[in-house]
Parts: C-alpha cells; sequence; structure tokens
C-alpha cells in the first residue's frame, strides 16, 4: 500500500485496512513519522475539511479518527516522543458532574490529526484534577466540555481554581458543548468558545500562532 492508499482509507474509515498497511509499510521499511506525516495525517486533514462544509457527519468523522488512530498505534513505539513534531500540548475533559464524551472525543482526535498532543482526561474531571493535570503537563491549551447546562457551571469553578494558582497566565482555556454560548465564555473568563470540532481546532491554532 502507498502512502496515497493510506489516506484514501483513514478518509473511508477503514481500520482494518489502515492497519494493515501500516504494517505492510513498516515491515517494507517505511520511516514512521513518513507514515504518520504522508500516510495518516493527510487523509484526516480532508475528513475535517468535508466536516467543517457539513459532506461528512459525526459517525463518519469517528471512524476514520479511529482508522487513523489504529496505524498511529502501531507506528508510535517506534518513535522517541521527542522526535514526534508537536504543535502544542491540549490538555481536554469533561467537566464534573457530566458523562459525555463524544464531542470531546472528537475535538481530540481532530487535534492530535492537526500535529496537537492531547491529553485526555476523560469525564466527570474536578477542578482540583483540572489544576493538578495542569501543573503536571504545562499544556497550552485546556479544553473543556460539557453538554448539559447544569454542569456549565463547574467551568466557572475550574477557571477559578485555575487562576487561584497562576495557571491561566500562561494557558488558553477554551470551552464547548451544546449549551455553551460565546458570551458564557466570555462571563467565566474563558479565552475562547468553540461550537464545534473545527472550531476548536481552530482556536487553538489561533491560541498557539
Amino acid at each position: 500500500m502507498d502512502f496515497k492508499g493510506m489516506n484514501e482509507h483513514v478518509l473511508k474509515g477503514n481500520v482494518e485496512e489502515v492497519t494493515r498497511g501500516t504494517q505492510e509499510m513498516l515491515e517494507s521499511g517505511a520511516e514512521p513519522l513518513r507514515i504518520i506525516s504522508e500516510g495518516l495525517i493527510p487523509g484526516m486533514n480532508v475528513v475535517g475539511g468535508l466536516f467543517k462544509k457539513g459532506e461528512m457527519f459525526v459517525p463518519e468523522v469517528m471512524r476514520s479518527a479511529k482508522a487513523m488512530s489504529a496505524g498511529i498505534a502501531l507506528v508510535r513505539p517506534l518513535i522517541a516522543d521527542s522526535d514526534i513534531p508537536t504543535r502544542g500540548t491540549v490538555l481536554m475533559g469533561t467537566v464534573r458532574g457530566d458523562l459525555h464524551d463524544i464531542g470531546k472525543n472528537l475535538v481530540s482526535m481532530m487535534l492530535e490529526s492537526q500535529g496537537f498532543t492531547v491529553i485526555d482526561l476523560g469525564v466527570n474531571i474536578t477542578p482540583e484534577q483540572f489544576v493538578a493535570a495542569a501543573e503536571k503537563h504545562r499544556p497550552q491549551i485546556i479544553g473543556m466540555s460539557a453538554l448539559l447546562t447544569t454542569t456549565m457551571l463547574a467551568m466557572r469553578e475550574t477557571i477559578k481554581a485555575l487562576q487561584e494558582v497562576n495557571l491561566t497566565d500562561g494557558i488558553k482555556v477554551m470551552i464547548g458543548g451544546a449549551p455553551v454560548t460565546a458570551a458564557f465564555a466570555k462571563e467565566i473568563g474563558a479565552d475562547g468558545y468553540a461550537p464545534d470540532a473545527g472550531s476548536a481546532v481552530e482556536l487553538c491554532e489561533q491560541f498557539v500562532a
């Protein structure tokens, strides 16, 4: 399989073919970083563009992201972390009291496809957990998600907790989720609001520009 074929299988969300193709490339001596940069990521870039234009939908994007991740999982052990170029580190999590993760997962996958290092804390993350992870990983960006109006207030509490230990001085905070608005982001002191996954990627690119 060549890089173009790999791009097409990522676009189609064909996990088995991406896995097989990645293994074939590794066995033939292809450089691991080239497999990622020329075989896996370009296909996901196309997916991101189609999603933004409304020509692909969340289930299809998730399949493509799963296919890309399957290839990266085979390649990553062969690459030293210091050799993997990154545009920045993004700490992601769904806030306390909220167990929804589809939107968060989609944003995480699309950020990874654009060269960001994503640390996904999962769901039901307390302000204290966000602070501890931020102190440990020192990300450039923190992304918080909430799908319930009742859990949106946890975003305010998390930002306040970050401010109390001066972590917001060097870290940008973005928020998103169905009930979240730009006005709410401004009200609670977030640096940005993303209404969808494509916008979240663009916002992160602006933050690290």
